[in-house]
């Protein structure tokens, strides 16, 4: 078994740790798709796919953080990755936990974006105790001069799943002034998508995890 400070040991690049992270899943845009949201979440950590184990174990298996791994590879690897199971969260297509898989974290990869972004969030902030083996993200000392008071509101609101004009008349100001407010916050983070706002104002502690 390999020992947790040979777990914990990120890899080195230009000095600063790098930690990494792999993605096992022979579904080439599954693996793709995940690529993309762990990049989104935890912006500060490597992050490599592999479409077989086989393709995992030429590749220093022992340098990853984490292992995001389809359950299919899992089960027919088993041994290796309850071996490894503090490094590993498995991606299943069931919402219901299947008992096989009580010795490891893991996630429904077919839930709506909402869910998924919601449980990548929580791995990310929670998967281990007090959260010490997962990735830190960077910290933005200025992150708060982004947003002005008002488009933090709006913000929180829109993650929390309120539509416009319900923000409109929580907040007791007119339809189109809600709309700038929302151009303006996607303009200002360069963030699109309802699910990549999310992920900003929870890494970014304007909402917690529950209120989404």
């Amino acid at each position: 078994m390999i020992n947790d400070e040979r777990i914990m040991k990120p890899m080195l690049h230009g000095g600063m740790s790098v930690p990494k992270i792999a993605i096992i899943d022979s579904n080439t845009l599954a693996a793709m798709g995940m690529q993309s949201l762990i990049n989104s979440i935890m912006p500060s950590v490597t992050v490599e796919a592999y479409n077989s184990f086989n393709e995992l174990q030429a590749n220093h298996p022992e340098q990853f953080f984490h292992y995001f791994v389809a359950i299919n590879i899992l089960l027919e690897h088993y041994d290796f990755f309850v071996e490894n199971r503090r490094k590993t969260i498995v991606m299943t297509t069931s919402p219901e936990p299947e008992k096989h898989l009580d010795k490891f974290h893991s996630f429904c990869v077919s839930a709506s974006e909402k869910e998924l972004v919601k449980s990548l969030l929580s791995l990310e902030q929670g998967a281990h105790p007090g959260g010490k083996r997962m990735p830190l993200p960077p910290v933005d000392k200025n992150v708060r001069k982004i947003l002005s008071d008002r488009e933090i509101e709006v913000l929180t609101l829109i993650v929390k799943g309120y539509i416009n004009k319900q923000i409109a008349e929580m907040l007791n100001v007119s339809l189109p002034t809600i709309v700038t407010h929302r151009r303006n916050i996607t303009d200002k983070l360069n963030r699109k998508s309802v699910a990549s706002l999310t992920i900003y104002a929870v890494m970014h502690g304007y909402v917690s995890i529950d209120e989404i």
